[in-house]
């Protein structure tokens, strides 16, 4: 009976020296081959108009939460409204002038054509009798070269004027041009892009968030003048939680892409995170890293997307990704973090064995 409590308290004795061992990191640092650092990545975009004009309202300040398609600001939208009526008037005129075209010429256009044809016949006839007239009596020396010159003229301009009306009357008889009713189909369609493109302005008057995210900054105010493209506020993103971490190149095979892991803050919270990215390439530990060791060695940039619904995580906060318990080594959050250094060394010692 004593050597088996002696056994006991000697088996006892090693369990609690090898877990404290393994706790304290004396065989190797598993754990620490586990983990890996980071940052929460500052994620910013400043938001502006497409157009310009004036700060009508602006209706989030510093601190406040916005969500997608939530209204941030508006301009005066007065000068575009006034476009508008402008845009969908030169509409009408094009859509007026398209059916005109397609109609082709009234019974009316054409009598009135041929009224002015008459008109012109008459003219003419009284046009030659005054060139007769006026050419006899200057072989009679009565009047001047220069007379029979504008009489001559008078006569050539009311033949023209009737040639002018026949082409009229034959124009209007044959009716409106294919090539014409396509000229006046794209003066509509040019005046219906304009207005289009006038809506799009009227439209970005009015300034909506893009993603989730909390007002960093109130670049201007109310009454402002801004132009196109000027920002009007910064908006720090909180959704989703990105964080940078470096896998140094010995971890390198057991990251991957849409593995699961932890993000570890210093307090000891922690938040499932699934990795999205891993770089292609390498490069030296940045000075933003720190690590215990320091080290300049080769590592890989990855990219993890957290799972933070509450928006704990602050952006730049410094992290820790838990590797090993992504993989399944882990029983609980509760579990002490040394259980899995201790199960894995387990497992190479019974099968070294």
């Amino acid at each position: 009976m004593k050597r088996r409590i002696v056994r006991l308290v000697v088996i006892a004795t090693l369990l609690v020296g090898g877990i404290y061992g393994w706790r304290a990191g004396w065989f190797g640092g598993a754990e620490a081959a586990q983990t890996i650092n980071g940052n929460v990545e500052v994620r910013e975009v400043e938001l502006g108009f497409r157009v310009g004009g004036r700060i009508a309202a602006i209706m989030v300040d510093e601190g406040d939460a916005v969500t997608p398609g939530m209204t941030l600001a508006r301009l005066d939208a007065a000068p575009f409204a006034d476009a508008m009526a402008s845009a969908r008037a030169d509409i009408g005129v094009a859509d007026a002038a398209l059916v005109r075209q397609r109609n082709g010429s009234r019974p009316q256009d054409i009598s009135e054509a041929e009224a002015a044809l008459r008109a012109a016949e008459a003219v003419a006839v009284n046009a030659d009798k005054e060139f007769a007239r006026v050419s006899e009596l200057a072989a009679k020396g009565f009047v001047s070269a220069a007379r029979v010159d504008s009489a001559r003229a008078a006569k050539d301009a009311a033949r023209a004027a009737i040639d002018a009306e026949r082409a009229r009357i034959a124009r209007l008889r044959e009716g409106t041009r294919a090539d014409e009713i396509a000229e006046g189909a794209a003066a509509r369609g040019a005046a219906q892009a304009q207005a289009r493109r006038v809506a799009t302005d009227m439209a970005d008057t009015v300034l909506t968030a893009t993603s989730a995210g909390v007002v960093q900054t109130r670049v201007l105010e109310p009454g402002a003048i801004v132009a196109p493209g000027a920002p009007v506020l910064a908006i720090a993103i909180t959704q989703p939680v990105r964080v940078r971490a470096y896998v140094p190149e010995p971890l390198l095979g057991r990251v991957k892409p849409g593995q699961r892991a932890f993000v570890v803050a210093s307090d000891g919270r922690r938040w499932p995170a699934r990795i999205g990215h891993v770089s292609p390439s390498a490069e030296f530990t940045p000075r933003t890293v720190e690590t215990e060791s320091q080290r300049a060695d080769l590592v890989y940039r990855i990219r993890l997307i957290v799972d933070d619904p509450a928006g704990d995580l602050r952006q730049g906060q410094p992290v820790t990704v838990d590797l090993g318990r992504a993989q399944g080594a882990w029983r609980s959050p509760a579990w002490p973090r040394w259980s899995n250094a201790m199960a894995m060394d387990l497992r190479r010692w019974k099968g070294s064995v």
